[in-house]
């Protein structure tokens, strides 16, 4: 059995598994929008790897973090322009 962390997305407790990364933990919770252009355009993620940076979300205080490439740990906040 997998260990599980509980993590913030916009407010709302979601548990996950370890080694889940951001982009998919907030995927998982049913949100496709992860920001928005300089023209309001929506967001998510594209490559899944950290080269596009579309999947860019406010990690614990910290804007404009790569979700696909940060693991999720307890306690963690995640904001997203949805």
């Amino acid at each position: 059995m997998a260990e599980k962390v509980t993590i913030l997305i916009d407010g709302t407790v979601h548990e996950v598994e370890c080694g889940t990364t951001v982009a998919a933990a907030v995927l998982n919770a049913g949100r496709s929008l992860f920001r928005r252009s300089v023209t309001g355009a929506g967001r998510g993620p594209l490559c899944g790897m950290g080269i596009c940076y579309e999947c860019r979300v406010e990690i614990d205080g910290v804007l404009h973090s790569r979700s696909c490439l940060v693991p999720c740990r307890s306690g963690m906040e995640v904001r997203t322009d949805g």
